[in-house]
């Protein structure tokens, strides 16, 4: 058969097709025409590799848009190479290592499955459970371990055999212009084995999607942006790999009286201006769930900041907490009785000026201005 065709027709799928339906196509495929499961059919054999090379070219972002430009020639340069007249070499490592051995820098891979992908959880909590510390459950759609063949891929009971295409190795080599380069068996995915009888419940892969809940302890003293590690719960490996992480990623829900900085909290406190001018006390709840008393000094003028000493966020993995800042502003009276209006009346005839000395002071300023103007 001929395997000059397109790389989506190949893997029969849409051109605007995401990295999930190549992978779904590419199993699909690939279960399908696997030479184990054709024994002596040529084309299925060159079926299958053709599917190799199309999924490992779109899978490849760089790979995928010089070959959605160019066709093969963007991906299949001069002398072999892949990546036209940038020279991309594929892993240099293995380019050196083929040459020179390991001693030279050649990166040593390991054979076998690749570990499981690390998965991404985002999730939103309160400041007041950042503040306390608190566990939170949690579902996960996951690549698990197959139950049924214990992640081996391979029906109970049965074996699995070694890859004819790298006699086991894992590896192939090829040459590529004047070097001879060491890749990845497309047939065994690096793995050195095929499986002859595949399990039914995961059909080889080692591993099946399942749901899992989860309990994430996520202590006192954290902030936007913290990163927990869930070790081992992330993806399963293929053929009973190694799985990968899960990374909880926390995000502070905004709150209707406190406002974060590191580890000090900031709120803002209307008082009456009688207590801005004689003074007092004024109590703010605090996370911590005591109330905490704020002194107003005499003649406070609005936008003054007053902190209180540790009465702020916990010290993430430390001691101690931050400080509380409360911004008092000065709120103007809308409503006043008769009796009311008729104090103040008689506070304004006693007032010299003095009582206010900034207003005073600008006043002042203003009527040398118009002097100087008039003059």
């Amino acid at each position: 058969m001929s395997l000059d065709i397109d790389y989506y027709e190949l893997l029969e799928v849409e051109r605007t097709a995401d990295n999930a339906a190549l992978k779904a196509s590419y199993r699909k495929l690939a279960m399908q025409y696997h030479p184990d499961k054709n024994p002596g059919c040529h084309d299925s054999e060159a079926r299958f590799k053709a599917i190799s090379e199309a999924y490992d070219c779109l899978r490849d972002p760089q790979k995928r848009a010089a070959y959605d430009r160019f066709g093969k020639d963007g991906v299949n340069g001069a002398g072999g190479f892949s990546g036209g007249g940038n020279g991309d070499f594929g892993d240099i490592g293995d380019i050196f290592e083929s040459i020179f051995g390991s001693a030279f820098g050649g990166r040593q891979q390991q054979r076998g499955p690749a570990r499981g992908a690390d998965l991404r959880y985002d999730m939103e909590i309160r400041l007041e459970d950042a503040f306390t510390g608190c566990s939170r459950d949690i579902q996960v759609d996951v690549a698990a371990r197959c139950e049924a063949c214990d992640g081996s891929g391979a029906k109970p009971g049965t074996n699995t055999n070694r890859c004819s295409t790298c006699a086991g190795h894992g590896k192939v080599r090829a040459q590529q212009g004047f070097f001879m380069v060491e890749r990845t068996c497309p047939t065994c995915q690096g793995a050195g084995e095929v499986i002859a009888d595949p399990c039914n419940n995961c059909h080889g892969e080692g591993r099946v999607d399942r749901r899992k809940t989860l309990t994430v302890t996520i202590p006192p003293g954290v902030d936007e942006g913290t990163r927990i590690r869930l070790s081992g719960e992330g993806e399963s490996g293929a053929r009973g790999a190694a799985p990968g992480d899960l990374y909880i990623f926390l995000h502070m829900a905004r709150h209707k009286v406190f406002e974060r900085e590191g580890t000090t909290l900031f709120t803002r406190a209307p008082i009456s201006f009688t207590t801005a001018a004689l003074g007092g006390c004024i109590t703010i709840p605090g996370l911590d769930r005591k109330g905490h008393e704020i002194n107003i000094p005499v003649g406070i003028q609005s936008g003054k900041q007053l902190r209180q000493r540790g009465a702020g966020m916990p010290v993430l993995n430390g001691r101690g907490h931050g400080d509380l800042v409360v911004q008092v502003d000065v709120e103007t009276p809308t409503k006043l009785s008769a009796r009311q209006k008729e104090l103040l009346a008689e506070f304004r005839e006693t007032e010299t000026g003095d009582e206010c000395p900034a207003s005073q002071g600008f006043f002042g300023r203003i009527k040398e201005m118009w002097d100087d103007l008039t003059e």
